[in-house]
């Protein structure tokens, strides 16, 4: 399952540069999750390229609506203390996990749409998750099997938010 935040289209150029910061405040039904955020630049519905590109560009793939993944990581909730202290959640008590996605440096054009994603799941691309603290190395098919309810919160009082390096003109 993934939740998804997108901004109406945007009315000028928007650049951001250097690192994102992620502070989510969830609640989970088991022991561990992991938490995958995107930052996705949504091209226009009708987008097409401009005159001066398409001479160079040799194609004219059709790019309407398409989501480009500026940033993406995951973070394995279990070590939201420090990798070396790996612990459990306490099962549907809300509890803090901030992590830091690498350095971006894009800038969103005037008509393209700023969406933020977050599931709960990257796989194949990384390691699946039982979504329990054991040993994932050593898990069972078993242990992989189970259903798990991942809350993030967005109210006063617990207020998650992904923090952008917008930079200034």
């Amino acid at each position: 399952d993934v939740i998804t935040f997108m901004t109406e289209p945007l009315g000028d150029t928007l650049t951001l540069a250097g690192p994102i910061e992620v502070e989510l405040m969830t609640a989970i039904s088991s022991t561990d999750a992991d938490f995958m955020v995107k930052v996705i630049d949504v091209y226009p519905e009708r987008f097409e390229y401009p005159q001066a590109a398409r001479s160079y560009l040799k194609s004219n793939y059709p790019m309407s609506g398409y989501q480009l993944m500026v940033r993406g990581e995951l973070f394995r909730g279990r070590f939201r203390e420090g990798f070396d202290r790996p612990l459990p959640f306490k099962p549907e008590e809300i509890t803090p996990v901030n992590y830091t996605l690498y350095d971006v440096a894009h800038t969103f054009l005037p008509g393209h749409r700023l969406m933020i994603q977050i599931q709960s799941s990257w796989f194949p691309i990384i390691d699946r998750n039982p979504q329990k603290f054991i040993d994932t190395y050593h898990c069972t098919v078993e242990d992989f099997v189970m259903k798990q309810m991942i809350k993030i919160y967005h109210q006063q009082g617990a207020a998650s938010r992904v923090i952008l390096p917008v930079v200034k003109k």
